[in-house]
């Protein structure tokens, strides 16, 4: 039985200003997923860009080979249509 870790990376940097480098050094590092957070806002964060989970996701799923990804908690928003 081998040890699988996961890693958390919040989407608050730019695409092309590390945010790219950070998924695919998770999977340079071996770790088995990433997950990020699909929240409005985040603690100290809140004054700075927050990017959508699913658009990060996807992004991240284009650079990256092995590496699983995921939500670690989704949001129901206002303009989603499970809301309405």
């Amino acid at each position: 039985m081998s040890l699988r870790l996961s890693t958390v990376i919040l989407p608050y940097r730019r695409w092309h200003e590390g945010s790219r480098e950070a998924w695919q050094r998770a999977e340079q590092l071996g770790f088995h997923t990433a997950y990020t957070y699909d929240h409005l806002s985040w603690r100290s964060f809140r004054d700075g860009p927050w990017f959508g989970a699913v658009p990060t996701l996807t992004a991240a799923a284009a650079v990256t080979d092995h590496l699983r990804l995921g939500t670690l908690v989704t949001s129901v928003k206002a303009f989603s249509p499970i809301a309405v």
